[in-house]
């Protein structure tokens, strides 16, 4: 298992930080459930951005611990690749040292053969001087968000500068998600593209964009290919497990925010002008595409441009022409669930929200 320490250094704790030292009383958790969590600001775009935007430059600086997470199948055989549990474990640093683990469950048929969301889980966060269990968060609407602000943030630095125009391929909670933290972010977005293989999906997050962004235009594709191809932006958030997008679907100067991970053939990985990724262990890994042309010899690290905190704190460069075709390629990191729930979880103290409930 390699596992990336984190560097040295003095912490100091800002005056206005609440502390997490263990209660008086004993030891407790604090338990937030997911209205709990949007009440506090987790149900706005703006602090997940800005708890990315600290956990990408923890990452690159390397203040942070991040075991690579595992994967937990029991079907018996290799399944559906949205069919498992994962658990992701992290320390971040700076200010206020946390140290935590998302437990997050994905069954695909979820949605259709039992009304729930595909997606599940809880973070728990740990006392950094103790080690004792402080927190308790449904993992849900923290998941769905911070993988929204990835876009958005990437955005910023990987997308042309003035892009009006967004493709978004899967139409679920993860593509709500998506478009409205874009949205919120870039107000000159005038134009989205959908395609779902459920046309009702698509309709109803169209709809939903419609009431809640009334100037933004909204079309419903007939294919994958047809939405893609008028993107500036490509979102991917799907389930698929097989590459559907080829190089040739994507116009001059896009980037592609993909999600979902193994939605692009690996030909537009080997063409595009730049490959990007969150973390670069993380992503060779799992036989997703990626990995696979490492496998294959076709790719490797120094052929990467960039790990995103990387580009974030000006190590490396972002976009540097409009022409360029971007892909970035984020695994989802463990720290950045920890950075957002850590934020919430000090919110939360200082207004005491939350319910309390004894370990002993």
């Amino acid at each position: 298992m390699t596992i990336k320490q984190a560097m040295p250094q003095e912490q100091t704790r800002a005056s206005a930080e609440p502390k997490t030292s263990l209660s008086s009383r004993g030891p407790e958790l604090l338990y937030l459930n997911r209205e709990a969590i949007a009440s506090l600001g987790g149900g706005s775009s703006k602090l997940y951005a800005e708890a990315l935007e600290e956990a990408l430059t923890l990452h690159a600086r390397g203040d942070y611990v991040q075991p690579l997470k595992p994967y937990l199948r029991t079907s018996g055989k290799e399944g559906h690749i949205a069919d498992r549990i994962i658990a992701m474990p992290a320390h971040v640093g700076g200010e206020l040292p946390l140290s935590g683990i998302k437990w997050i469950g994905s069954k695909y048929d979820n949605p259709q053969s039992r009304g729930l969301e595909r997606a599940s889980g809880v973070i728990v966060l740990n006392d950094a001087e103790s080690h004792y269990p402080v927190a308790v968060l449904e993992a849900g609407l923290i998941s769905s968000m911070r993988t929204a602000a990835v876009t958005v943030v990437a955005a910023r630095y990987l997308a042309r500068e003035k892009f009006q125009t967004i493709a978004c391929v899967g139409c679920g909670l993860i593509a709500k998600a998506q478009l409205t933290s874009l949205l919120e972010h870039y107000a000159q977005v005038g134009h989205i593209h959908l395609f779902d293989q459920s046309p009702a999906a698509a309709e109803k997050l169209s709809e939903i964009v419609r009431i809640h962004f009334p100037h933004v235009r909204v079309t419903v594709a007939d294919s994958a290919e047809q939405a893609v191809r008028e993107g500036e932006v490509v979102v991917t958030c799907t389930v698929a497990d097989t590459p559907y997008i080829p190089f040739e679907w994507l116009r001059k100067g896009a980037f592609v925010s993909n999600i979902s991970i193994m939605d692009v053939h690996k030909e537009a990985y080997l063409r595009a002008d730049k490959v990007v990724v969150d973390d670069w262990e993380q992503s060779n890994r799992e036989k997703k595409v990626l990995n696979q042309l490492v496998l294959e010899g076709r790719f490797s690290k120094e052929r990467l441009h960039a790990e995103l905190g990387e580009i974030v704190i000006g190590a490396k460069p972002g976009r540097e022409s409009e022409e360029e075709i971007i892909i970035l390629n984020p695994m989802g990191m463990a720290i950045e669930d920890i950075s957002c729930a850590r934020r919430i979880y000090t919110q939360a103290l200082r207004e005491g929200a939350g319910v309390r409930l004894p370990l002993y």
